[in-house]
């Protein structure tokens, strides 16, 4: 009697140890879905932003049509990759935001348009927005951190294992001259 009692206690301890890996697992997961969600509404004002400010530019900068034509095409290319994975997401966003610096590089030559209203309220939201993706991709790696950590760790694991829990990408830059420091030039 005593030994299927203490057989009983340690299947049912097994099971709420399991339950509740099961149910830590899930809140991870859906943590990551939703910090992938919050940059994916943040890009989603970014992409919004970025036609008015190349038609804004456009009316004072007639001879820079590549690097207008760059960001536009970067911009076409990072939505098209809305449904891809971090990894290809990251690249396409990185280059959409080297030509974002580029096409700010080339307004510093033309002061008419530095005075512009519309183009300083356009500048200050587009700083607004990447600062605020540069955050949502931060708790987005936070949240990858969590869940692939839980993932990885004893007894979660095992749990993981089982039901089919994979491990996340985290969203990371890829081009190189994101990493450098951007020059700053008031001349």
């Amino acid at each position: 009697m005593i030994p299927g009692i203490v057989v009983g206690a340690i299947v049912v301890i097994l099971l709420i140890m399991f339950i509740a890996n099961y149910n830590g697992l899930v809140r991870l997961r859906n943590q990551v879905k939703n910090a992938w969600a919050q940059i994916d509404v943040q890009l989603k004002r970014r992409y919004d932003l970025v036609p008015n400010l190349v038609e804004t530019v456009k009316g004072y900068v007639k001879h820079e049509r590549e690097t207008l034509e760059a960001v536009t095409n970067a911009r076409n290319l990072a939505q098209q990759l809305s449904s891809a994975g971090a990894g290809e997401r990251a690249k396409a966003e990185g280059e959409l935001s080297s030509a974002l610096s580029r096409l700010l590089a080339v307004v510093e030559n033309y002061p008419d348009l530095k005075a512009n209203q519309n183009f300083l309220a356009l500048q200050e939201e587009l700083t607004s927005t990447e600062n605020r993706i540069s955050f949502s991709r931060q708790f987005y790696n936070d949240s990858v951190l969590k869940y692939n950590n839980k993932t990885h760790v004893f007894p979660s694991n095992i749990v993981a294992r089982m039901m089919g829990f994979q491990e996340n990408d985290f969203f990371e830059v890829t081009l190189a001259a994101e990493r450098e420091a951007p020059r700053v030039s008031f001349t």
